[in-house]
């Protein structure tokens, strides 16, 4: 299990600092990077200590599908690099969110959701959320309003993603978690394109975290995994007894790769950014693409000043708007070095067309209540030579005219 991962914070750690040096136990075979625990099981010196393992008495491994060394140091990581005082990690980001919501919620509750979350959770919203009796309704991500004028007396939880995927809108997070919090209402966030590197939800009030680590976690594209983070006893109360029994959990080797790709995300987050602030602005100075491209740190876009406030960079994500899907596909089959793909965050560059990929199981209007167009393109920018990818958006343009 993971320990409390603020207290890597305590030495006064610097990010990368941190994402380098938590959670280096060691064997006593005194390896310098930590082992990786291929076990289903693990054995007890004596049937007495496996009933007081068992009965909670005695601390201790006992299963892979519920506490596993390589996978308690992934956990112990996550949670020093988010400030929080655990973390549970899962088979994927979608487990992780799937098991926020079953963990926190119960039939005859509501959940209070913003329109701009991923698709495949609007989809759990829409689907298991409602069969279990679970009332879910969902409001304009940057309207603290609208939020507000949402809760009623069954209201447990406030679940968003900010900024969101594909449109890049924001919420002011400090203030939606004061409302949140005057009525007892716990606040998730998916921080997956944000990572830690870039924003801290709890530091603004949010009480968990969660994030697809198959993204800029891992930053290449080879495993998946997700985590939820937050403070230690509500976590152990809600989500580890679901763990333990669902089997929703991390394996090993998942876990020992995402932990090995956390001690280079600052260093992948800082490029990212510096290569997509770049795009963003070659591509708003076309003329064509004028008032078509989504980024926060362009100077017009409507939330810059929060994006400034509550982001330290403005995130790898840069997207834009052909105006039909024709185009949009044109496009995307122009591109030479970016990669057409559903993914995000790998060391590459990827894209997509959200309308008929990542979101195309919602329906039209749902797609247009979240901002998602039929000429929305998403490029999630790499790590290659900037010139290289203005290179590719170029030409692919000019293909798509």
């Amino acid at each position: 299990m993971a320990g409390d991962g603020g207290g890597m914070e305590g030495r006064g750690w610097g990010m990368a600092t941190t994402a380098l040096h938590t959670g280096r136990e060691t064997t006593p075979e005194r390896e310098n990077s930590p082992p990786l625990f291929l076990t289903s099981s693990f054995r007890f010196e004596s049937a007495e200590q496996a009933r007081a393992i068992f009965a909670g008495e005695e601390e201790g491994n006992l299963y892979s599908r519920f506490t596993n060394p390589t996978v308690a140091l992934f956990e112990e990581r996550v949670a020093a690099l988010e400030g929080a005082g655990h973390a549970v990690a899962t088979a994927s980001g979608m487990a992780a969110i799937t098991m926020t919501f079953l963990a926190y919620l119960s039939a005859g509750d509501h959940v209070v959701i913003s329109r701009s979350v991923f698709g495949s959770t609007t989809n759990i919203a829409n689907s298991l959320l409602k069969r279990m009796g679970i009332a879910v309704t969902r409001v304009a991500l940057s309207d603290l309003a609208a939020w507000e004028a949402a809760i009623t007396p069954a209201t447990r939880l406030f679940f968003l993603e900010t900024p969101a995927n594909p449109t890049l809108e924001m919420v002011d997070l400090a203030a939606l978690c004061r409302i949140a919090h005057d009525r007892g209402i716990r606040v998730a966030v998916d921080n997956v394109l944000c990572t830690p590197c870039l924003q801290r939800p709890l530091e603004l009030g949010a009480d968990l975290v969660v994030h697809s680590a198959t993204k800029y976690m891992d930053g290449q594209g080879r495993v998946l995994g997700g985590v939820i983070a937050g403070e230690r006893k509500s976590l152990m109360d809600h989500v580890y007894p679901l763990l333990r029994n669902t089997g929703s959990s991390l394996s090993p080797f998942n876990a020992w790769v995402l932990f090995k790709g956390l001690e280079t995300l600052p260093l992948r987050m800082e490029r990212h950014c510096d290569n997509a602030e770049r795009v963003a602005f070659h591509l708003a100075a076309r003329p064509e693409l004028s008032g078509r491209v989504l980024y926060p740190g362009l100077p017009d876009h409507p939330q810059r000043e929060l994006a400034v406030r509550q982001m330290r960079r403005f995130g790898a994500l840069v997207c834009l708007d052909l105006g039909s899907r024709q185009r949009a596909h044109r496009f995307l089959d122009g591109l030479r070095l970016a990669i057409i793909t559903a993914n995000l965050g790998d060391c590459r560059t990827l894209s997509t067309h959200p309308a008929t990929t990542t979101h195309a199981k919602l329906t039209d209007a749902e797609r247009q209540a979240s901002g998602i167009t039929e000429g929305l393109v998403r490029l999630s920018i790499g790590l290659e030579e900037i010139g290289d990818i203005l290179a590719d958006l170029d030409e692919a343009l000019e293909r798509s005219a």
